[in-house]
């Protein structure tokens, strides 16, 4: 059997310790299908007395996760840490420079850092990969570098945040409120230190910006990737849209067009009985469709120690069997920077908004919405309260552009009670 492939481990959290327990238990299994042991030499974390249900006294310790990626005694670095800079690229950028291959769940740091991370690896003849960084232990980065290579991919899209698709999930089905549903999401733990993370868009956002440099060739470009949250989320909207037949996600959308590269995270209608319309609970899921294969849909667990270091380990199998890939599945000199466009592909949309209750309201949004070239597919007016009467309108396929042109107008019109809320239907 070949020499054993040695392990550093930066990050002892949650996944770190699942990464651990896999390699101690299940050493002879690892063994055999890659044809050499897969060891850990070394490790690190910020609390080195932190019981983390799994012995560390067989590893070294290093307090400094930089000193860990240089050690001559691991050939691949794990980074677990979090944080889209500070000692998470350091140690990444130190292990790589080092000689080292690297493997990360890091979503953040590749979203900001990817390129340059990507261009260094290509430089130091090392390979970096991340296959835990998008939706847990489905295998979706695996699916777009290597089983869909010879597609052209013309559209990702996607649940990618399980916390947020628990959320929508309780208001659905026990009727709460998004602050009710939120609170509870909070005191089971699966909401990040900072939830705007979660709640924001910003975690699916970064894993969005992921899929659609592979699936495109492009630079990874986060910062172009429309966000928009669920805090604007109502039970009456979850209820007006199943009355529609659809469900309310927080969903990943990209594509290329011909206008330049569409990525955008936000809520969108999506019908009841499609596969993202039957998604509930933390589950996430992947929608990949290429021009060869058509539509995959690729379902499971998106967080958790169990399914994050699975896909970890996916990895570091990979790297034992010699499996050399690009960062982004292909060369990184050859990725190019994609021009942003917002949201250009027409799609119907929802709007929910409260008028002024007085003669000729409905009148003047309708009037706004016809200049603008938007047609009404189906509008409800529904309840009063308190001086103002609740509208749902839902048009017919329109570009964002015009529609962004109306609500401004809107705004004018003196009649809207509050802001409109305004959900994409997207067609899956």
């Amino acid at each position: 059997m070949s020499d054993p492939l040695r392990l550093g481990i930066a990050g002892l959290g949650t996944v770190g310790a699942g990464v651990v327990k896999i390699v101690r238990q299940k050493a002879a299994l690892l063994a055999e299908r890659t044809g050499r042991p897969v060891t850990i030499s070394a490790v690190s974390a910020r609390h080195r007395d932190a019981d983390r249900g799994v012995s560390l006294s067989d590893y070294a310790w290093e307090d400094d996760p930089v000193q860990l990626a240089g050690r001559d005694d691991i050939d691949v670095f794990v980074e677990l840490m979090g944080g889209s800079d500070g000692p998470a690229k350091a140690a990444t950028e130190a292990a790589l420079r080092a000689g080292k291959d690297v493997v990360t769940a890091n979503k953040a740091m590749l979203a900001h850092n990817g390129q340059a991370l990507a261009e260094l690896a290509e430089d130091q003849g090392r390979v970096l990969r991340f296959e835990a960084a998008v939706a847990g232990g489905i295998p979706v980065i695996k699916a777009l570098t290597e089983g869909l290579a010879g597609n052209e991919i013309t559209r990702v899209m996607g649940v990618m945040n399980g916390t947020c698709n628990y959320i929508l999930t309780r208001m659905e089905s026990a009727g709460l409120t998004y602050d009710e549903a939120f609170a509870e999401a909070d005191g089971l733990g699966y909401l990040e230190a900072d939830p705007e993370l979660d709640v924001g868009g910003i975690d699916a956002g970064h894993k969005l910006s992921l899929l659609a440099a592979i699936a495109y060739g492009t630079q990874v470009a986060f910062d172009s990737v429309e966000l928009e949250g669920i805090g604007k989320i109502s039970i009456d909207d979850i209820r007006q849209a199943s009355d529609m037949g659809f469900k309310i996600k927080l969903l990943g959308v990209s594509r290329m067009t011909g206008r330049g590269l569409e990525q955008r995270m936000a809520p969108c209608l999506v019908p009841a009985t499609s596969p993202l319309g039957q998604l509930d609970g933390g589950t996430n899921m992947v929608v990949i469709e290429g021009d060869q294969v058509g539509q995959i849909v690729m379902r499971g667990a998106g967080a958790g120690e169990g399914p994050t270091a699975s896909a970890v380990m996916g990895d570091v199998m990979d790297i034992a069997r010699g499996t050399r890939l690009s960062t982004f599945g292909q060369p990184a000199s050859s990725l190019r920077a994609a021009t942003a466009a917002k949201s250009a592909t027409p799609a119907p949309f929802y709007l929910r908004m409260s008028l002024v209750d007085k003669p000729g309201a409905l009148a003047k949004i309708a009037t706004v919405l016809g200049e603008v070239g938007i047609s009404i597919d189906r509008m409800r007016q529904y309840g009063h309260s308190e001086g103002a009467a609740p509208v749902l309108i839902v048009t017919h396929k329109s570009a964002r552009d015009a529609l962004d042109r109306a609500l401004e107008a809107m705004a004018d019109t003196g009649v809207l009670a509050s802001d409109p809320v305004v959900l994409r239907i997207e067609e899956v």
